[in-house]
């Protein structure tokens, strides 16, 4: 076990390493049970369900970011005392594991179809043992605090009893049917795909214009209707043409017949407001069984539906002469026909969106099929009110607009999947009298005749019906257990924007139906995590850094604070190498200052200094005063989820004013003779550092705590310690400390930028009426770390020093003498110089940025790099020409 006893006997190594620190902590805390919370009905829960991942998965810079954010939250409010309770999972993931473990058998020569439904399911239950708990192991490398007593996973035998419950209680209802509607067929892994499983990519391809042959061209005209078409292949399967009705060229030929080239089928031309006039020549082919919006046409105008694919993107009888070719092959010998009989008459260059599947990434197929659906409009009503009413809220709020567009115009949920690996489909149908039998266990005999020829349905539910159910399912419904009614409803729900509609809303429809509760009180929306170019990561661009990889570079910590502080709710943020050197050398920050006042402070009695008091320096009344702040402005940020800007505070607080302040002030007194003043040196040191370590532990579990089994007298782990509470602030301390640090910064940055030897003292003069008595009494600060002596306090100045630069900062007026220091003169020309150069260099970055054709060709981190140069060049202008007046002046 780690502890205190242990650490007291160990010295704090000089140097932070990660790879020494992160496994071992993890473990601890794990085995110390801290992650599991105990069910104590005197006080509130705070609970998070996992957005499980993929049992195929491996950790990626998605997993990082919601991991980052989720272990937060679950820190923090741990921290505050809440039985804490974040469940872990994972999602069988249907069509991705059944292609990674048909890939493995491909290997060996077999198909799922050589093994039969049984033998191949038991192949991927063999495999999910052998490497399904991979993603979790890398979940803890990020220090993931999860209760894993309670770990779920899709198909476990409670969830899947959870997943035919609800099924059996929608289609009681008349929430659930079976009927035909085209779908997303993909013929790679052959099944059925919703919307949202559909990835809509642009491609270059070709408009092909074909002539229809009028039936009757008694009429006049042309005696044909030329259409257009991006698929000839389906030509074969066309039932009618279709033009707007509004569109006059072709009034005369509404309610006449064409004949369906090659085929020789003849088809009616018709009216549909559905047609737009500017695409091609204003008349289209409508193929209803093979397009989503030719299907709507034919409902409309009663066409018959002609399929004439197989279910592997082959052509079938249908195709008459065309049958068993593939799609393209088709296509290829259907335009060479149309050619040779005189129907094609031009080609052109087209762009236009196919529609992909978004695991295998093959082009999908709309066909007509028969299939298992949701009835969504009668669940999507309570859970757009409860939105509404404020019952659940999105973070950022502009995320409920899009949750309640696509609710208001949400269509029916195709809940059938054409695979062997998931939740099989409830329903068993009777080969005797024909009865669909739906039940939650295997029924013996048909519910109508009481025959045994009973045969169950082949399909199994989509993936995401089983995740709408995970915030509850997982606490044991349908069973009334005491999780579910402790921790149920959840509190907040951590996604990214990209399955506001895969799942959250889900999961609110199934919550409110199934439990008559909403599942989560809020839902906090991330964004996604791209490349320093601002390009999405993914693995087909090639700008995916393994997160593992970071983590062995950089430790978790420095991922996880990189992550939380370049964000903000629902907007993306770049990840770059400079952002984790950032994150890792403010940890080795954190290091060497605890270590420092470890080792300056080795008794400890930090509780007793929270808030300042009269008797105490002003550096200590100061801290102790900003330190509250802090608290109370952090608790804040962090309650409204504005948790990038609570870690950018603390980042400014623990290195700006503790670090570079108040350890290099207490030195003078940790260095000096008076032994009270360094024993309240030492306290104040430690009780900030205390503080500190509780506020960050959130952001960077690791370290701090690491950190923590160092100090003397402190609790087991600081993960289980309180959250430091506000004391009182002192005002008048932290305005006279901002003159001392204005007066120190301003002399800092006069010796930094006429190069003055770092060592070497210098004289002052301070000149202030008001702050006379405030200057003087802190003169060993201001000596001490603005390297200044003699320091004379003045209440007014006769005469200004020769040589001297004149500074003004905090009401104050300070004089530098240097003759023999630097030359002035020569000072001058050197600044003068220096303006040049940076003029020069802005009027190039203005006249580059004003080009249009830079800013519209360049990539849009180019363009934003330069914007940056160019501030930064404006903001080094007004610097010269500061010091060029305080030149002047001499």
């Amino acid at each position: 076990m780690i502890g205190q006893a242990a650490a007291a006997e160990t010295e704090m190594p000089k140097v932070y390493n990660h790879r020494l620190v992160e496994e071992r902590l993890y473990e601890f805390w794990e085995k110390s049970g801290y992650f599991t919370p105990q069910i104590d009905w005197t006080k509130k829960p705070f609970t998070i369900v996992i957005p499980p991942p993929n049992v195929t998965g491996e950790l990626h810079h998605g997993h990082a970011m919601f991991i980052s954010f989720q272990d937060l939250m679950i820190r923090w409010r741990r921290m505050q005392g809440y039985p804490t309770l974040w469940l872990p999972g994972v999602d069988h993931a249907g069509i991705a594991t059944q292609n990674v473990v048909e890939a493995e058998l491909a290997k060996e020569g077999l198909t799922r179809q050589d093994l039969g439904r049984e033998r191949f399911v038991e192949q991927v239950w063999q495999w999910k043992e052998r490497y399904g708990n991979i993603i979790t192991h890398q979940l803890r490398r990020l220090g993931a605090s999860c209760d894993w007593t309670r770990e779920r996973f899709t198909l476990d035998e409670g969830l899947s009893r959870a997943v035919r419950e609800a099924f059996v209680r929608l289609y009681n209802k008349g929430l659930i049917y079976r009927g035909k509607y085209i779908i997303n067929w993909c013929p790679r892994c052959g099944t059925t795909l919703s919307d949202l499983e559909v990835e809509h990519t642009e491609r270059s391809g070709n408009l092909y214009f074909v002539r229809y042959p009028l039936s009757d061209a008694s009429g006049g005209g042309e005696g044909y209707i030329t259409v257009a078409t991006t698929r000839p292949e389906t030509i074969l399967g066309d039932t009618a043409v279709a033009v707007n009705p509004q569109d006059q060229r072709y009034a005369s030929l509404i309610g006449r017949s064409a004949i369906l080239p090659i085929v020789g089928r003849v088809i009616p031309i018709i009216a549909d407001a559905a047609v737009e006039p500017n695409f091609g020549t204003g008349a289209v082919k409508v193929t209803p069984a093979h397009d989503p919006t030719d299907y709507e046409i034919g409902l409309r105008h009663h066409l018959p539906a002609v399929n004439v694919m197989n279910p592997d993107a082959t052509m079938n009888e249908n195709a008459g002469r065309y049958a068993r070719l593939d799609r393209y092959a088709c296509r290829e010998a259907i335009l060479d026909d149309l050619q040779s009989e005189g129907f094609l008459v031009k080609v052109e260059d087209y762009t236009y969106a196919v529609g992909r599947c978004y695991r295998c990434r093959t082009v999908i197929e709309p066909l007509i099929s028969e299939q298992w659906f949701v009835r969504i409009k009668p669940l999507a009503e309570p859970a757009i009110k409860v939105v509404q009413e404020g019952r659940i809220r999105f973070i950022p709020e502009r995320f409920s607009k899009i949750y309640f567009n696509w609710m208001e115009n949400i269509r029916d949920w195709c809940i059938s999947r054409q695979l062997w690996w998931g939740h099989r489909i409830p329903v068993w149908y009777c080969q005797d009298c024909g009865q669909i039998n739906v039940s939650t266990e295997t029924p013996k005999s048909c519910s109508r005749c009481e025959g045994e020829s009973l045969v169950q349905d082949a399909d199994v539910l989509d993936t995401w019906f089983s995740s709408a159910l995970w915030p509850f399912s997982t606490l044991g419904w349908p069973d009334d257990t005491e999780d579910l009614r402790y921790f149920y409803p959840t509190d907040v729900m951590e996604t990214g924007y990209d399955i506001i509609f895969f799942w959250v809303a889900r999961m609110i429809m199934m919550g409110l139906e199934c439990t008559g509760e909403i599942p989560f009180r809020d839902v906090y929306i991330h964004g996604l995590l791209r490349d320093e170019k601002g390009e999405k990561m993914s693995k087909s661009k090639g700008n995916v850094a393994d997160p593992l990889d970071v983590i062995n570079r950089y430790g978790a910590d420095a991922l996880r604070f990189s992550i939380i502080t370049g964000s903000s709710p629902g907007n993306d943020m770049k990840l770059s190498p400079e952002k984790l050197e950032a994150a890792r050398n403010f940890a080795n920050k954190i290091w060497n200052a605890a270590r420092f006042v470890v080792s300056t402070s080795p008794v400890g009695n930090y509780d007793q200094v929270k808030s300042p008091s009269v008797g105490q320096e002003l550096a200590d009344r100061w801290i102790l005063s900003r330190s509250n702040y802090v608290i109370a402005e952090a608790t804040r940020l962090m309650g409204e989820y504005q948790f990038g800007e609570a870690g950018r505070l603390l980042n400014e607080f623990f290195w700006g004013e503790f670090c570079d302040w108040y350890i290099e002030i207490s030195k003078i007194r940790l260095y000096g003779t008076d032994a009270v003043e360094r024993r309240m040196a030492q306290s104040v040191l430690g009780s900030v550092l205390d503080t500190a370590l509780r506020l960050l532990h959130p952001f960077m579990p690791f370290v701090t705590e690491a950190i923590w089994q160092h100090l003397p007298q402190r609790s087991d782990s600081l993960m289980v310690s309180p959250w430091p509470q506000p004391g009182e602030r002192d005002l008048e301390a932290e305005r006279k400390m901002a003159v001392i640090i204005s007066v120190v910064r301003a002399i800092r940055n006069a010796r930094a930028e006429f190069q003055i030897e770092p060592a070497r003292y210098i004289p002052a003069i301070l000149v202030a009426a008001e702050q006379q008595g405030l200057l003087t009494e802190q003169s060993k600060i201001i000596t001490s770390l603005a390297r200044v002596r003699p320091l004379q306090v003045a209440l007014l100045l006769h005469e200004r020093p020769q040589n001297s630069l004149r500074l003004l900062a905090g009401g104050v007026e300070i004089y530098l003498p240097v003759e023999g220091v630097i030359d002035l003169a020569e000072e001058w020309r050197r600044l003068e110089r220096e303006k040049e150069t940076v003029q020069q260099g802005i009027a190039r970055l203005e006249e580059r940025l004003a080009n249009e054709d830079f800013r519209t060709r360049a990539p849009a981190d180019v363009v934003e790099k330069e914007q940056v140069k160019l501030d930064t060049q404006r903001e080094k202008l007004i610097k010269l020409q500061g010091w060029l007046t305080t030149l002047a002046e001499q």
